[in-house]
């Protein structure tokens, strides 16, 4: 089984009960799950309590870090079913408590004025070396291996990169292999690559990147809305910036575009980012 065979497998959640799903996480040595994928698993299990609509926003909070050894329950709350619009909470659970927050609201497809910010040059993918090529330092666990993502940074590698004020990061990204045609499932594993490199741009303008030992890194809320039809094994431009970093947190805004221009997706997501001793780090989340 291939990285991204295994990545929709991990998002094929097992139906325990109404409403009451279980998801396991990647077989390797990370200390927590991966963001990306609590925040796919949850979306998955939203998606499977709706008909007839898709999903326009979420809006998510990452509480606890989670435990890969042991698998995840996810409970959906079936908030509001209406004509237009129907929204679903979902909590993910592990040792009793809850270790993240999702509210989606899913929309029935309707016409309406169109339009956007325009797409920002970006040389084809296809000159870019993928990120696996580009053998970055060590990192814990696969993050860097067998990646179910391909991504392909426009400027280079962020660890190679100079303190640049204001800048802005490209990547482009798609499913590394082609996926089914289920718009929902193309969704969900956008959902799950958005958390891979968007933080890292709140970075950018100090020079440091999250293979820093001194800084701690890790998602605190994730938005994302849905504009636009997209298939995830196609490739995406990512532009990513930050506005605002202080007080131990950083602020990073994503646009994801169709090759052909069209924004498809907008990201938002707040982060920790705080200076750490790194003997402490492997003990470490937030406090």
């Amino acid at each position: 089984m291939d990285a991204l065979e295994e990545l929709v497998a991990l998002l094929d959640l097992e139906p325990l009960e109404v409403n009451l799903f279980r998801g396991v996480s990647w077989k390797d040595d990370r200390p927590r799950v991966f963001g990306g994928q609590v925040l796919g698993q949850a979306l998955v299990a939203a998606v499977r309590t709706v008909e007839g609509k898709s999903v326009h926003s979420l809006h998510a909070y990452f509480l606890r870090p989670g435990d890969p050894s042991v698998p995840i329950i996810y409970e959906v709350d079936r908030i509001r079913d209406g004509k237009s619009f129907t929204t679903r909470r979902v909590v993910a659970i592990q040792h009793g408590e809850a270790i993240f927050n999702l509210q989606a609201s899913f929309h029935v497809e309707e016409e309406g004025l169109d339009h956007q910010a325009p797409m920002p040059e970006a040389p084809p993918p296809e000159s870019l070396p993928s990120a696996e090529e580009l053998q970055p330092p060590p990192v814990e666990g696969r993050l860097w291996r067998e990646l179910p993502i391909d991504m392909r940074y426009v400027d280079g590698p962020p660890w190679e990169r100079p303190a640049s004020p204001g800048a802005r990061q490209l990547v482009w990204i798609r499913a590394n292999g082609e996926l089914p045609d289920d718009p929902l499932l193309h969704a969900c594993v956008v959902a799950y690559a958005s958390d891979y490199s968007l933080l890292g741009s709140a970075l950018i303008p100090h020079g440091r990147t999250h293979f820093d030992e001194t800084i701690m890194m890790a998602s605190l809320d994730h938005a994302m809305w849905f504009h636009r039809p997209f298939r995830a094994d196609e490739w995406l431009l990512y532009s990513q910036t930050s506005p605002s970093a202080s007080g131990g947190r950083g602020l990073a805004y994503g646009g994801i575009f169709r090759r052909d221009g069209t924004l498809a997706v907008s990201v938002v997501q707040e982060g920790l980012i705080r200076p750490v001793d790194p003997a402490k780090l492997t003990h470490f989340y937030k406090s």
